[in-house]
Formats: structure tokens, C-alpha cells, sequence
């Protein structure tokens, strides 16, 4: 089977529209959470992407085009410019492989609340295809244009499609990855009825999300967008471009049975799944950036999935998980975490577990301290997405 290579990377997060700094902030540690929409009942925080339409689009072409699909476009295109993988391709030898959780918020927020009438174009602004439609109207992608709603393992979906679309020959390259835009009042109040969300406390709203720690108490929304260019890695060698890492394995099972409450033997089918496609055992993955959304439940079935399938090996796989410094993308948060377990390859340096100093028994893991995160030996690492109707996805990368 072909290799898959990564060679372009975008994203529009909440650190920033740099890939490099972002990894550099996660690696410091640097938080992103603030809080949000004071006139709400009850205090909350989220980590908002600060991006500057402007820069892709005119007021003309912004008519319709929900933030959702605004952040898409911005992080693909940085994903294609720093791959320069598409120039003279046949457009129909591209494709867009997109997820999108619950699609354009603010443009539904507006059409409930305006009070007026309801803006015409709210249907095309709001439906979670809009993303991948517009990345592909701004690439000039003629081939498979494809949306993945999976609730949080979206994204990690979609990268997992491209990467079988590029194996198989369906497509030269593959424009994946996702983006998400919920921070909008409605949004934060209904995770709220679900006592999903952070407690915040004043003064800690920045350490509000704590995963793994015996006081954690749930995620903050965050939102922004992330893409990955992939291609064969012969591709690549022909054309000297730079390989971040391979995805060199995926899995994807489901639990089959519970809506919202996750399954340890489900999440270990799917890491098992993507260790066997790679050819590889658990002890040769020195990484794994985890789903780790610091909620009661999550994160204990998390443990349990990794033990049942490292075993005596748990202890030599480095964990931590970066939500805890952008908060939880739903949608998009597979992507974005790929590329921070790209990056963690390429620099050989690991984003540490922020905001843990009170470990969990129940969540005994090896997890990665702050101060403590260079990793010179590191030659693969997994990517875990665990999502509410029962969907596990884990990415496995490799150096390139």
C-alpha cells in the first residue's frame, strides 16, 4: 500500500494562524481560555480564535458565509501554501475531506434571536457541508468534496478518509481536516444543561479545564479550524517537498452502546485497528495526545482503553492532552490535535498535560509533565478522538 505523507499543515486556532507558534504555546503551556458572555446565568469560558476575515475575504463575499466556513477556508489555505501541493493537478485529482460537528452556529444564534426576519441565506450559512464547499469553491476542487459530522471524532474521520483516498489512488492530494465556530450563547447554555462544561472559578478561568486530575470537572468549547495536506509519500519524494510524518495507521469502531457515555472495549478496537494497519506494537508508539476531555467519566474509560491495549507497555507511552490550553473543538478537535501529534514528531518535543498536579488514581497514566517535554527518541504517536454517538477514531503518525 502507498504511504501517506503530511505536507502542508494550516490552522486558525486559538494560539494563533501559525502552526509553529501554536505548538510553541502549547509546549509553555499557554493557555487560551477566557471567559465568555457575562450575561449568562452561570460563569463560562472558551477559547475564542482571533481571525481577521479581511485577509480572505471582501465584505461582497462575506454575505452567507457562517465563521465556520470563514475559519475553513483560511486554514486550508495555509494548509496548501505550506504544502505547494496542488499548482498544476488536475482539479479533479483533489479532494476536500472535511469534518464539521453541528455547522454554522452564529448563523442560526442570529436567525432565532434577530427578532426580524430571517436573514435569506441562513440555510447555506448554517448547513455543516458549508465548510468543505467553500474550502473547495477557493481551491478550485473539482474531485470529492466530503463532509464527516461525528460529533468530536469529525475531523479525525475526515483525515482518515483522505488518507484511504490517497492509498487507493482516488485522489493525488487531499485537502482534510475540520473546523467548528460554537462559542455562541445558545451553544454555551445547552452544553451547560448537560453539566459537560468546566466550574469556573474567579481568577482560575484560564486553568478551568484539568484533564486527568482528581478535581476536574469538564471541558470549555473552543473553536477554530485545522487542515492537513496528504499525499502519497512517492508524491512527495518527486517533487522534493518537506514530510512532516506519515499516517502510517487509523482506526475507527464503535461502541454500540450509549449515546453520550464512552466504552473502554470500543475505544481499545479502534487503537487496535490502527497499531495493526502501522505494523506496529504499543511499545513502538512513544505518544499518544489524548482525547481528554477532563470529565469525570471520559477520562477514566480513556485510561482503561490505553491499559487494556498497552498492558505492561502503559507506563513507556507519554500522554497528555491539549485541550486543557485550547479547549475542546468538537468538530475540529481531531485536526487540530493531529497536527499538534505532527508536530510533536517533527520537533521530537511533547505538549505537556497542563493544570493535572492532583493526579487521579483512577486515571494513572505517564503523563507529560510541564518542564519535562523533550522526547529524542520519539518515532510514532497516536492522535485519540472519542465522540458522543459511540465513534472512536485514533490518527497514528510516524516520522516521515
Amino acid at each position: 500500500m502507498n504511504a501517506v505523507a503530511v505536507t502542508g499543515l494550516g490552522v486558525v486556532a486559538p494560539h494563533g494562524d501559525d502552526p509553529g507558534n501554536l505548538f510553541d504555546a502549547l509546549l509553555r503551556g499557554d493557555s487560551a481560555l477566557e471567559p465568555v458572555f457575562s450575561e449568562l446565568p452561570k460563569p463560562a469560558v472558551a477559547a475564542r480564535a482571533a481571525f481577521d476575515e479581511s485577509r480572505w475575504f471582501t465584505k461582497l463575499q462575506l454575505a452567507g458565509v457562517d465563521r465556520v466556513s470563514q475559519l475553513a477556508v483560511a486554514a486550508a489555505d495555509l494548509a496548501v501554501r505550506d504544502a505547494g501541493a496542488v499548482g498544476a493537478l488536475d482539479p479533479e485529482r483533489i479532494g476536500v475531506f472535511a469534518g464539521c460537528g453541528m455547522g454554522g452556529a452564529a448563523a442560526l444564534e442570529a436567525a432565532y434571536r434577530g427578532g426580524g426576519r430571517v436573514p435569506p441565506l441562513t440555510i447555506p450559512a448554517f448547513m455543516p457541508n458549508a465548510p468543505a464547499s467553500h474550502v473547495a469553491m477557493r481551491q478550485g476542487v473539482q474531485g470529492p468534496v466530503l463532509t464527516y459530522s461525528v460529533a468530536c471524532a469529525s475531523s479525525s474521520v475526515a483525515i482518515a478518509e483522505a488518507a484511504k483516498a490517497v492509498q487507493r489512488g482516488d485522489v493525488d492530494v487531499a485537502i482534510a481536516g475540520g473546523s467548528e465556530a460554537l462559542i455562541v450563547p445558545g451553544v454555551v447554555l445547552a452544553w451547560q444543561a448537560m453539566q459537560t462544561l468546566a466550574s469556573v472559578k474567579p481568577g482560575e478561568e484560564a486553568r478551568a479545564v484539568r484533564p486527568f486530575a482528581s478535581d476536574r470537572s469538564g471541558f470549555a468549547l473552543g473553536e477554530g479550524a485545522a487542515f492537513l495536506v496528504l499525499e502519497s509519500a512517492e508524491r512527495a519524494r518527486r517533487r522534493g517537498a518537506r514530510t512532516y510524518a506519515r499516517l502510517a495507521g487509523w482506526g475507527l469502531s464503535c461502541d454500540a452502546t450509549h449515546l453520550t457515555k464512552p466504552d473502554a472495549p470500543g475505544q481499545a478496537r479502534a487503537l487496535r485497528q490502527a497499531l495493526r494497519l502501522a505494523g506496529l506494537q504499543p511499545r513502538d508508539v512513544g505518544y499518544c495526545n489524548a482525547h481528554g476531555t477532563a470529565t469525570r467519566i471520559g477520562d477514566v474509560v480513556e485510561r482503561e482503553a490505553l491499559a487494556e491495549v498497552w498492558g505492561d507497555d502503559l507506563d513507556r507511552l507519554r500522554v497528555s492532552s491539549t485541550k486543557a490550553l485550547h479547549g475542546h473543538l468538537l468538530g475540529a478537535a481531531g485536526a487540530l490535535e493531529a497536527v499538534a501529534t505532527v508536530l510533536a514528531l517533527h520537533r521530537r518535543a511533547l505538549p505537556p498535560n497542563m493544570h493535572g498536579a492532583a493526579g487521579d488514581p483512577a486515571c494513572a497514566l505517564n503523563l507529560v509533565a510541564p518542564g519535562d517535554t523533550e522526547a529524542p527518541d520519539l518515532h510514532a504517536a497516536i492522535s485519540n478522538s472519542f465522540a458522543f454517538g459511540g465513534t472512536n477514531s485514533v490518527l497514528l503518525f510516524c516520522r516521515g
